[in-house]
């Protein structure tokens, strides 16, 4: 369990509340506007109203004691871009900010983001793979490079083993796991059979993955 200071909860930062709390952490949420906090109670473990850009109250939340700070301010860069650098400056460990475009992913990393998340970027490019090929049911960017897919057992490999699909040699792919009937495997072996109605998820680089399973 962490502890995670949330800061902004318009959409965004509600539905990080949300999953935050079916993950079992410690969240404490602000916003300067009641309605959106009040909004948040039921999911979150403190709650205050306050000016993020305010430098008196943000150092009176004890940025220092959070695991993660979480900037999901959407409709205001410059108070996120100033919640960001006063974060840092008052010694939070971890500064996670949201940005809308290039040019803010740029300005939060040089003024006190650790890191940057870039929602409709990254769904645009998840949406872009995801249904621009037949045989993608879901995907995870781990880098430019390489990804996780998951992906239908081909015709040609049902009924065989891992083994002797052997895809690790041919095309240097791992199979991570066997889902079948909502049910994930991750002991897989070169003795595990690959069936019909399972599906793949399988890791490696991009091009090698469009490779063997021609996306």
């Amino acid at each position: 369990m962490k502890s995670i200071l949330l800061i902004g909860l318009g959409r965004f930062g509600k539905h990080i509340a949300m999953n935050l709390h079916q993950l079992g952490h410690q969240v404490m949420a602000v916003d300067q506007i009641e309605e959106r906090v009040n909004d948040v109670l039921p999911y979150v473990t403190y709650a205050q109203i306050g000016d993020s850009t305010n430098r008196k109250f943000l150092a009176s939340l004890g940025v220092r004691n959070f695991d993660v700070c979480i900037v999901a301010i959407g409709n205001d860069f410059q108070s996120s871009l100033e919640t960001t650098s006063l974060l840092k400056e008052l010694g939070a460990r971890l500064v996670v900010a949201r940005a809308a475009r290039d040019i803010q992913e740029k300005f939060l990393l040089r003024n006190g983001a650790d890191e940057v998340v870039y929602p409709e970027k990254q769904l645009a490019k998840w949406t872009a793979i995801r249904y621009s090929a037949d045989h993608i049911l879901d995907y995870i960017e781990l880098d430019e490079d390489h990804a996780i897919f998951e992906v239908p057992v081909p015709n040609g490999w049902a009924g065989h083993t891992v083994g002797q699909v052997d895809i690790r040699k041919r095309y240097a792919i791992n199979i991570m796991g066997v889902k079948k009937h909502g049910k994930l495997n991750l002991s897989v072996t070169p003795d595990t059979i690959l069936e019909e109605d399972a599906t793949l998820l399988v890791l490696g680089e991009n091009r090698d993955l469009q490779r063997c399973f021609r996306m």
